[in-house]
């Protein structure tokens, strides 16, 4: 009964081993923060390399797209902290400045770096009350990128 009872002890150990094992490595390569730019900007260094989704909003004036390519340079920006971020891709119809964004990607020295579809921006004016928001008094054209670089 004991050869029963060590067999069965061995066979659960190694399950429950390479159940920890997997749920470690599908655990650490799929983990996201979300965070808004201020929490990540207050200790940008803690940030570095890891995923991040990252929430603010498209600061007035600061899209720059390179001229014939999908390269984007923006700033994000939430409660007085502001973050750099590069894009190459096609951007939603709502991305726009002042937009509300959420990017994937990762924090750098240099910025953040926005992975392949990984923009998203709300559009205002589906949550302002209608007659007085925002939106209804943007001028026509602020869809259109601020500059070119």
């Amino acid at each position: 009964m004991s050869k029963k009872n060590a067999k069965i002890g061995i066979t659960s150990v190694v399950l429950l081993l390479a159940l920890g094992g997997l749920f470690y490595t599908t655990l650490s390569e799929g983990t996201e923060y979300y965070k808004h730019v201020d929490e990540v900007m207050s200790a940008p260094d803690q940030w570095y390399g890891k995923r991040l989704q990252l929430h603010g909003f498209v600061e007035k004036g600061s899209i720059l797209v390179k001229r014939d390519t999908l390269d984007y340079k923006f700033k994000i920006h939430s409660n007085g902290a502001v973050v750099p971020a590069t894009y190459r891709g096609i951007v939603p119809d709502t991305f726009k400045s002042d937009a509300e964004v959420v990017v994937k990607g990762t924090l750098g020295p240099n910025g953040f770096t926005v992975e392949p579809n990984g923009v998203m921006a709300k559009c205002p004016s589906k949550y302002e009350a209608s007659g007085g928001g925002a939106a209804a008094k943007s001028a026509p054209g602020t869809a259109k990128p601020s500059g070119a670089y």
